[in-house]
């Protein structure tokens, strides 16, 4: 069987440059100039998850962004990695918009680009780490998702077994396709880029499309079709002080009770 799979990828902030990032207190957004752009760590596991359900199963992985030109250098890593196409969902209609009018956009490219099986996404993104984009995505496309997923298995042309990570184990869900699902990054290890990926990267084509090109409604896109909208960014300092108690066992289990007790914590002996 040959599957036609769809990623859909972010560029965000370097979150080991997190620290130097900071708000704007007049557009009440992130201040990013001058912090490098990545892919989406775990975004990265959702292209590599595609890569390797092609090369058992044989078909083809686009990949999809929205965001400003220079996401542009985000679908370039994609297509170096083995990415078979590239879309660039590019408007300034677009422009601050909520998870909800993301994945409505999102939506309208993904049905003008046709037949689809597979949808993958990262479980959320390091810049706002609310992981709703994936699942209203496929409530948009009406497909059922699956979130947090560690592994993937066929079990017969158009059905999946994904394993769901929990807090304390894991679910195993069997679902049809086409489907939507989010991973994390239990699932893989990314391949890095190679000379040879990115020579063949500059063979393909980057296809930009704006809010006309995939039949948008301009209602429920970029600010004006965001239900949620943010008041009033607060920056907290950030207080970290840590305490080592050494001893036996139960005298450390003891002395760190008392110690909360005296740091005003809560009564964990009642």
């Amino acid at each position: 069987m040959a599957l036609e799979i769809i990623v859909c990828i972010k560029q965000v902030p370097n979150p080991g440059d997190f620290s130097r990032i900071s708000l704007d207190p007049v557009t009440r957004t992130i201040t990013r100039e001058g912090i490098p752009a990545v892919v989406n760590p775990v975004d990265k596991n959702a292209l590599e998850e595609g890569f390797r359900i092609r090369e058992r199963y044989s078909g083809k992985v686009a990949v999809l962004t929205m965001g400003p030109p220079q996401a542009r250098q985000a679908l370039e890593e994609a297509l170096a990695m083995g990415a078979d196409e590239a879309f660039l969902l590019c408007d300034t209609a677009f422009a601050e918009a909520d998870t909800l009018a993301t994945a409505y956009s999102l939506a309208c490219n993904i049905r003008s680009m046709g037949h689809f099986d597979l949808i993958l996404c990262g479980k959320e993104t390091a810049d706002s780490g609310t992981g709703q984009v994936g699942p209203q995505l496929a409530e948009f496309l009406g497909i059922p998702c699956v979130t947090n997923v560690r592994e993937i298995a066929f079990k017969g042309e158009m059905s999946l077994v994904v394993k769901q990570a929990l807090e304390r184990g894991y679910m195993r869900v069997r679902v049809g396709l086409p489907a939507l699902i989010t991973v994390n990054k239990e699932i893989n290890q990314p391949r890095l880029v190679t000379a040879f990926g990115i020579m063949e990267a500059a063979e393909k084509e980057i296809r930009e499309q704006c809010c006309k090109d995939v039949d948008a409604d301009p209602h429920c896109i970029g600010r004006i079709g965001s239900p949620t909208e943010v008041l009033e960014p607060i920056d907290l300092p950030r207080r970290k002080k840590g305490e080592i108690i050494t001893g036996l066992p139960e005298e450390a289990v003891k002395r760190a009770v008392e110690r909360m007790r005296e740091l005003g914590g809560p009564d964990l002996m009642q």
